[in-house]
């Protein structure tokens, strides 16, 4: 089992997990912001954005290895580019330190953006968009590590979170459950202090934090609060 794998197998199940949002930190002092909130990180999360696939341009792969340099914590690099870069991409992130590695399952070429994963020993994820039906993940999640569920649009901040983001992490906690395989169900976008206790009773694993962490001024009690989450009845 690769180290990727075996660091998020090792993170508690009983609890929902706090994903810090590389974007929302303060990216000119961002080594400052590592330092300060990584007492308090299950892992991080790190967008990357091509402005062609997502209309975002975000982190590149000497960035990723920098931070990786100054923690220890599973490095998650949510990959949003387009399919002609997809597997270079891949290539690179891993060189530079990433843990887990998430493709979209909207590429041509997910399956062998996965492939490649899995044949240099990363830990693998799939995001779905809003408009992709949940049960197109049915086809990955055997193979996955993580599953995200976006619950806003693509690659831009500060919406609100889409009606439906509830009842397709329902839907991919059932898609989980049915396969058997201890994969994490990730809630990714419209994360605010009144959405969490939905997201987490609908399923959600691990939040994708950003603001609601990052420009909190009690840190530690807003981790405390979301570890205190009741977990779904599902994982009763």
């Amino acid at each position: 089992m690769s180290r990727g794998r075996e660091r998020l197998r090792a993170m508690p199940r009983d609890r929902l997990l706090a994903e810090f949002s590389l974007w929302s930190a303060d990216l000119v002092h961002l080594a400052d912001e590592i330092a300060r909130v990584d007492q308090y990180v299950d892992l991080y999360h790190i967008d990357v954005a091509d402005g062609h696939f997502s209309p975002a341009l975000l982190y590149f792969p000497d960035l990723v290895a920098a931070v990786r340099k100054r923690t220890d914590k599973p490095l998650h690099v949510h990959l949003m580019v387009a399919d002609a870069i997809l597997m270079e991409q891949v290539a690179q992130f891993a060189e530079a330190g990433a843990d887990l590695i998430s493709v979209h399952a909207e590429n041509a070429n997910a399956v062998a953006a996965l492939d490649l994963l899995e044949n240099r020993g990363m830990a693998t994820g799939i995001v779905l968009q809003l408009h992709t039906p949940v049960e197109a993940a049915r086809a990955f999640v055997s193979r996955l590590d993580v599953l995200t569920l976006l619950g806003t649009r693509i690659g831009i901040k500060g919406q609100g979170l889409d009606p439906d983001a509830e009842s397709r992490l329902t839907h991919g906690r059932s898609l989980i459950s049915a396969s058997g395989h201890p994969v994490l169900l990730a809630a990714d976008g419209g994360i605010r202090e009144h959405t969490v206790p939905g997201l987490r009773a609908a399923g959600a694993d691990t939040i994708v934090m950003g603001s609601l962490a990052f420009n909190d001024p009690d840190l530690a009690g807003r981790i405390s609060w979301v570890h205190g989450l009741a977990a779904p009845a599902t994982h009763a």
